[in-house]
């Protein structure tokens, strides 16, 4: 990836032009199941929560499931960009995690919510071609991320030499890995930040960050 601090672009593959009360629909249908679950999330919940009828959402969406691809795609696309504009914004390979890793961590609650989300997806996806497909392509997108960066430390010989896409599926499994450890404390608030702490200091030592404290 290169070191330039221009913002990297919406991934094609995930970006989707939503008009304003799609995205009104959208965001709402976000909040809902991120307190219910995709389970236990119901069309009325979503037209109780978005202040219309169940009528109106089908209208611009043609059934629950195009509705929670849209979101979920929504939610996906805006993920990828943030980790992708934060990895270009840094300057060295050791800075770039770093800021990676901020753009991932970014707050509890938020990342509460997407977290549960994602983890209904991947549950989805497991059942359902059409979740199954979203959910390749975002791993696609963070992964090509994690692999440019990766390539990157060990041109400039910051990073061990290692098989780079090896090594973006092991910088994924970290990442996951602590947020679902994460999610499980009852006091997931306060134990945010030391998280994301134990985040950067894993990945630098696994890429061979001998500088890393």
């Amino acid at each position: 990836m290169s070191a330039a601090s221009s913002p990297a672009p919406m991934p094609a593959s995930l970006a989707e032009e939503l008009a304003p009360k799609k995205t009104h629909l959208v965001r709402s249908t976000y909040r809902v199941i991120s307190e219910k679950g995709l389970h236990r999330s119901s069309l009325q919940d979503i037209a109780d929560e978005a202040g219309v009828s169940k009528g109106v959402i089908l209208y611009y969406f043609k059934s629950k499931e195009d509705l929670i691809l849209s979101t979920m795609r929504w939610a996906l696309s805006r993920v990828a960009q943030r980790i992708g504009e934060a990895v270009a914004r840094a300057q060295s390979p050791h800075d770039k995690v770093r800021a990676m890793v901020d753009a991932i961590f970014i707050d509890p609650t938020a990342n509460r919510r997407f977290y549960l989300i994602y983890l209904d997806l991947v549950d989805y996806a497991a059942r359902s071609e059409r979740f199954s497909k979203l959910s390749g392509e975002f791993r696609s997108i963070v992964n090509a991320t994690y692999a440019d960066l990766v390539r990157l430390g060990q041109a400039q010989g910051a990073f061990r030499q290692t098989d780079v896409e090896e090594a973006a599926q092991a910088i994924r499994a970290i990442i996951d890995g602590l947020f679902i450890q994460w999610l499980q404390e009852p006091n997931w608030q306060q134990r945010h930040e030391h998280y994301r702490e134990v985040c950067k200091r894993s990945l630098l030592a696994y890429l061979g960050d001998q500088a890393s404290p």
